[in-house]
């Protein structure tokens, strides 16, 4: 945890006087005292999000198109087949471009056609994501990035975290007061300054022959979720 301050003194006199905004005006004589401080808390993932594909190259726009459809229907069949629901698999981009060779001092000659076809696919059992990208493989999908875990709900693990960065603010304003001879009145105000989930770094996947032995592992670890705060304190 963070925290870093700053103190400014303040006295009940006019505004005007003190060449201070407006907002200044409605302290009480006193030190206002400016912390910034983080909360961390940190959670189990529970939400696995992967890339799957499949890159088709042919010599033709329709050959590449067509042989691309037959085997992404292959690879959605195959995660429909291992229980991932319909709403949890989503079409993220279909792509159609020309390949080209190209030789120094001469025109690009066209030599085909390739052809993409992505999904975002979110695991809700992270356990079993490993065994599932081998399946894809299995079924044609050559086009593989993630997992990133992720947190589906994170609101109560943010909560934590706001509430332990105002407690850490709230020690050092004591601290601060103590060693200046003060004490704390009261919290004149409070900006979260912003909250953020961290993923578990992305791993690169990569696809296994059909002989090896053993299945993909996804470890699912813990994420920490940081909120950063600004708490102004006024002591007397």
């Amino acid at each position: 945890m963070i925290a870093t301050a700053a103190v400014a003194a303040f006295h009940a006199v006019p505004a005007a006087a003190q060449g201070l905004p407006a907002a200044a005006t409605i302290l009480a004589e006193g030190t206002l005292l400016e912390i910034s401080a983080e909360g961390t808390s940190t959670r189990v993932p529970d939400l696995a999000l992967i890339q799957a594909g499949v890159t088709t190259l042919q010599p033709s726009a329709a050959e590449a198109m067509r042989e691309n459809a037959s085997r992404m229907g292959a690879v959605l069949a195959a995660l429909k087949g291992a229980g991932i629901a319909a709403r949890d698999i989503q079409t993220s981009s279909i792509a159609l471009s020309p390949q080209y060779r190209y030789v120094e001092n001469q025109p690009p000659v066209l030599t085909g056609y390739q052809a993409t076809n992505q999904v975002s696919v979110r695991f809700r059992d992270i356990a079993r994501s490993g065994r599932i990208l081998d399946l894809l493989v299995a079924q044609g999908a050559n086009n593989l990035q993630g997992p990133t875990l992720v947190i589906e709900k994170p609101q109560a693990a943010l909560d934590e975290a706001r509430v332990a960065a105002i407690a850490t603010a709230r020690a050092r304003a004591e601290l601060y007061a103590k060693a200046a001879g003060l004490s704390v009145a009261r919290i004149v105000s409070i900006a979260e300054a912003g909250a953020s989930p961290q993923p578990m770094p992305m791993p690169a996947f990569t696809a296994r022959s059909k002989e090896a032995a053993s299945d993909t592992q996804v470890a699912a670890g813990e994420n920490e979720l940081t909120v950063a705060v600004t708490v102004r304190f006024l002591l007397k």
